[in-house]
């Protein structure tokens, strides 16, 4: 029987968690959907300084996400939360007075926003190594679930509510909205009390955080699922990357049925998120870790099977699936993570596994270059062999063989 199939009632203490993460999550939906408008309406900016902008609102991922996972094995998970979701309450006030007082300029609103993107970081890595002094380990799937449904309900919901501030009330209010959002996820996580984990000696963060990718790539669990999740996000890029033109040229999409269309992606995601408890209750739980490559793979076939349908269906179809497969995914590797890591390297664990998101520029560098020089299906049929990879990758490897979640383990015996 699986240990999933009488799950208790979360905690209150996880459920403030969880309305804090959907307050975070919406307030850095917003405000990174009114960044790019505001850069556009209110300083006139152009295509290749919204670019610059658009990368400095993800250098952090990149920059920040082991010093995030080093702090979260160090300090209070609660509290490094809480921090960071004051910093981008903090640095969102600031675009708001600077839009006020008009002093806002384009490098400003880069600063500010990577600044505020940094608190993204560190609230992202230290979460899911909050979660399992939480719950008890029978309830992971459904609290990692409720944690993947607000992260999608935001992505599905913010961006739209983001321009719609910016557009029916201004620049400011937006801001003003998602910097109160913030607020209150650290009110929310004020009220959360953590249980205090057994100190360990601190070393050199070099060594640290070696210690961290050694865990991961030596581990015969996550190795596969770090590399798979790496394959995954160059690939979904590289489609997404190359859409937008294939569509309105290929399938003759308005704008209004590209928005529509890219907007299956999150209902996706939301339905994904909802049916994931169920599903991991039923199926064998490496069955479902294996099932998001698998709705990857098929969503990349079907997309490329519109080269010769040229169907709106096929695509929206397409992307449903690009939501709702990689969601059980999310969902399904954070548990195995939680389980078989030692909760002093959970902190860094979470941040090498959100480093694989430095796929995702490979990806769209991969679209440029082969759709400039070969056309948007060439691109296609390179983002479905890139996804029967990454499928291959994990269905070659143990951890679709589980046949439930694994026992949580402790700290390694001192030597």
């Amino acid at each position: 029987m699986s240990a999933t199939d009488h799950t208790p009632r979360l905690p209150p203490t996880f459920n403030r968690l969880a309305w804090s993460n959907l307050a975070a999550q919406s307030a850095d939906q917003i405000a990174l959907a009114a960044a790019p408008i505001v850069a556009v309406l209110l300083l006139g900016v152009g295509e290749g300084q919204t670019g610059a902008l658009q990368t400095a609102l993800t250098l952090p991922f990149i920059l920040f996400a082991i010093p995030a996972g080093l702090l979260a094995d160090r300090i209070s998970r609660r509290a490094l939360m809480a921090g960071s979701e004051a910093l981008r309450a903090a640095a969102l006030l600031g675009i708001l007075a600077l839009i006020w007082f008009n002093l806002l300029s384009l490098p400003l609103l880069a600063l500010l926003g990577f600044v505020a993107v940094c608190g993204t970081v560190a609230y992202s890595v230290a979460a899911p190594a909050l979660v399992p002094s939480l719950v008890p380990p029978q309830s992971l799937p459904s609290a990692n679930a409720r944690i993947e449904l607000a992260r999608t309900v935001a992505f599905a919901s913010g961006p739209a509510l983001g321009g719609v501030l910016v557009g029916w009330v201004g620049a400011a209010p937006a801001f003003g909205f998602a910097a109160a959002l913030s607020v209150i996820a650290v009110v929310l996580l004020s009220g959360i009390y953590e249980p205090a984990r057994t100190p360990v000696p601190r070393r050199h963060p070099l060594q640290e955080t070696r210690e961290g990718a050694v865990f991961v790539m030596r581990h015969d669990l996550l190795r596969p699922v770090f590399i798979t999740q790496f394959i995954f996000n160059t690939a979904s890029f590289l489609l997404l990357a190359v859409f937008v033109p294939y569509a309105v040229r290929h399938l003759q999409l308005s704008a209004t049925g590209v928005g529509a269309t890219l907007g299956m992606y999150g209902a996706g995601m939301v339905v994904g998120a909802l049916a994931a408890t169920r599903v991991m209750r039923r199926l064998a739980f490496g069955t479902v870790i294996g099932l998001g490559p698998v709705a990857g793979f098929a969503a990349a076939g079907i997309m490329a099977l519109t080269i010769f349908i040229p169907s709106p269906a096929l695509a929206a179809l397409s992307f449903f699936l690009l939501g709702a497969g990689p969601i059980l995914w999310v969902i399904s590797t954070t548990t195995l993570r939680q389980s078989v890591t030692p909760p002093s390297l959970l902190g860094r664990v979470s941040a090498i596994n959100i480093m694989s998101y430095g796929a995702r520029p490979l990806g769209s560098a991969l679209g440029a270059i082969v759709g400039g020089l070969y056309g948007a299906e060439a691109c296609l049929y390179l983002a479905t062999a890139i996804f029967a990879a990454q499928a291959l990758v994990i269905w070659m490897s143990p951890a679709v063989g589980l046949a439930r979640q694994p026992d949580m383990v402790g700290e390694p015996a001192a030597c």
